[in-house]
């Protein structure tokens, strides 16, 4: 069904079961973050809260809330988003089969925009204090947009075939945004509202900046796809909602969805910044105060019926999880014609998406060398370490597709299995110091953006044995009192915690641990991480994904047992020893709010409004 506007997609999945309201006056401060995450974790509905406290705007929570419901919004239109990709892939398709693609002319008509005179989201103004105040967690530093669509434009080259549209943060209120005025925006690197931002401040010139909420749902999943930058996001838009967009024009002279339930629509001023944040985010912590660019709201639209849609960032999995997961099943076929010889890459969702990234490639170099080892397989990761938000990951993982034809990159214990039992640790480290990692990563202390990258590459014939239990008459370094196996092959140790000191100050303790276990027999174990909860970590295979990679620095906390230099090469002849301790300079954990829970689990209780939707 193609959806015209966010109402239209509520209509379609309550008449199918898959939605229902609750009257119950929901509070948004916390209470109402609560109840998503259980909704997502329970494989719930999604629920429109009919009269939530504080606003007269009612507010959805969950409307991508599972694979299934994400495919089921878009269920007429992805065959048409496939046939896209599909001559993306290799353009004579279409000459080959023209049967298959015999509504490509219309398809194609419908990646233009339509521009109108009059649409419902002009009907109607507010101001940013009247909308749904939504915080998430405890410390968040006031009331945040969680299902932005942030539209923006070239200044050299303006109009909607050089656009933009992403999902940013956006701050409503708090820290010291003049209230109904001002609102905080935080982008990342590497996203095209920085580089029209940057263009905007060359020219010393404001950036015209529209912040939509709502609309047919293909805007939100436009707003996050991977698109190549000769396909703006409005145009594919058209596809994936199964109809043209059709847009009308703000006070500040951007476009805007016509069908938009909201739009905060303003001006960015050249180096006009203030503190934004904290925030809880996708990684699990909070992301802490920085100064980022501040939007001088002009005014704020709505339409007559207007929904607030919202989700809740937090450790994964959450609900941008189904995100992606459809984008990866949309785009994935495309990877191997972005990057040749590049079979798959899976940004691991439990990691936080950006901290770990598998990948599978060719390794064909010398293919009568009688040894084999990682040659093709850096040339992929390089290039995969050059491409869009890629770039910002800390840890890749890549192995060879010659090595096991069948291996499935999403099954991550056997790909795990796969690498550690052909690693080298002599040979297949290669590290980038000093370089961009996410902004919202703490783990390297440097600052913004500021941290390491390591590429683990590893292909050949088996080397060992995996262990699967603790090798027996260990001796426990000094500070270790519990070992457990994570995973096979993989040894979690708990380690002493040093409260209070610095990066540099850590690194005495961490070499004495492993220069302890320098005599000990690990040869099935060729991975070591410390942790502060050895229990926590071997309990479930995301938990020591989550520990180990988010907090984890490649260049500082990344030693060897019996390592050496040799030409500038870092190895090891023993296993790898990973700190992934929490330190002082990252942000702290997110933990919920026990008052707020109790009352979730009251509004949850038998004979409660909340009753059965919970889990």
């Amino acid at each position: 069904m193609a959806h015209k506007n966010l109402r239209d997609a509520v209509v379609d999945l309550e008449r199918h079961g898959q939605l229902v309201r609750v009257a119950a006056p929901i509070d948004p401060n916390l209470e109402m973050a609560e109840i998503q995450r259980r909704l997502y974790r329970a494989n719930g509905p999604a629920v429109l809260f009919t009269q939530p406290k504080g606003t007269a705007f009612p507010m959805l929570a969950n409307l991508f809330g599972s694979l299934e419901r994400t495919r089921f919004l878009f269920r007429d239109s992805i065959g048409d988003v496939r046939k896209l990709i599909d001559l993306k892939i290799d353009p004579s398709r279409a000459a080959k089969r023209p049967w298959a693609y015999w509504n490509l002319p219309s398809l194609l008509w419908r990646l233009r925009p339509k521009v109108v005179g009059r649409g419902p989201i002009a009907e109607y103004s507010t101001t940013v204090s009247q909308l749904p105040q939504l915080k998430c967690w405890p410390e968040d530093g006031g009331a945040f947009v969680t299902l932005p669509q942030v539209y923006s434009e070239h200044p050299d080259r303006p109009g909607w075939h050089h656009s933009n549209l992403g999902m940013y943060r956006v701050q409503l209120g708090g820290n010291e945004f003049t209230p109904d005025r001002e609102v905080g925006l935080h982008y990342q690197i590497h996203r095209g509202l920085g580089i029209h931002h940057a263009a905007a401040i060359r020219r010393g010139e404001p950036l015209r900046v529209n912040v939509i909420v709502g609309g047919p749902p293909a805007l939100a999943v436009s707003a996050v796809m991977p698109l190549p930058e000769s396909l703006p996001e409005l145009a594919f838009t058209g596809a994936l909602g199964g109809r043209r967009l059709r847009l009308v024009r703000a006070a500040n002279g951007l476009p805007m969805p016509a069908e938009a339930d909201f739009v905060i629509s303003g001006t960015i001023h050249p180096s006009e910044t203030k503190l934004e944040g904290p925030f809880g985010d996708h990684l699990g912590y909070y992301s802490l105060r920085h100064p980022f660019p501040v939007l001088r709201v002009d005014r704020v639209y709505h339409r007559p019926d207007a929904i607030w849609p919202f989700t809740v960032v937090g450790r994964p999995p959450q609900e941008d999880t189904s995100f992606g997961e459809f984008i990866h099943e949309l785009t994935g076929p495309i990877i191997p014609s972005v990057l040749p010889g590049v079979k798959a890459v899976h940004a691991v969702d439990a990691a936080g998406v950006h901290p770990l990234l598998l990948a599978i490639g060719s390794e064909r170099y010398v293919p009568y060398d009688t040894v084999r080892r990682p040659q093709e397989l850096l040339t992929h990761a390089h290039a995969i370490l050059g491409q869009g938000q890629l770039s910002l990951a800390k840890f890749l993982i890549i192995v060879a597709h010659e090595d096991a034809p069948g291996l499935d990159i999403h099954d991550i214990p056997a790909f795990f299995r796969h690498f550690l039992e052909r690693v080298d640790w002599a040979n297949d480290l290669h590290f980038q110091t000093r370089t961009t990692i996410d902004t919202l990563d703490y783990s390297a202390g440097e600052g913004l953006n500021n941290g390491s990258k390591v590429v683990f590459a590893a292909t050949g014939p088996k080397r060992r044995e995996l262990g699967t239990e603790v090798p027996r008459g260990l001796r426990l370094p000094p500070g270790v009192d519990d070992v457990r196996v994570a995973l096979p092959g993989v040894l979690a140790m708990r380690a002493m915690k040093h409260p209070g000191l610095t990066a540099a100050e850590y690194e005495p303790g961490f070499v004495e641990i492993c220069d302890a276990l320098a005599d000990a027999d690990l040869g099935a174990f060729p991975l070591i991480t410390l942790v502060d909860d050895a229990e926590f970590a071997a309990a479930h295979l995301n938990n020591w994904i989550w520990a180990t990679f988010t907090r984890a620095n490649p260049a500082t906390d990344l030693l060897g047992v019996r390592d050496a230099m040799f030409r500038k090469h870092f190895g090891c002849r023993g296993p790898v020893v990973l700190d992934a301790r929490w330190k002082p300079h990252m942000a702290p954990p997110l933990v919920e709010d026990l008052a707020v829970s109790r009352r979730v689990d009251e509004l949850a209780s038998r004979g409660g409004p909340l009753a059965g939707l919970l889990g």
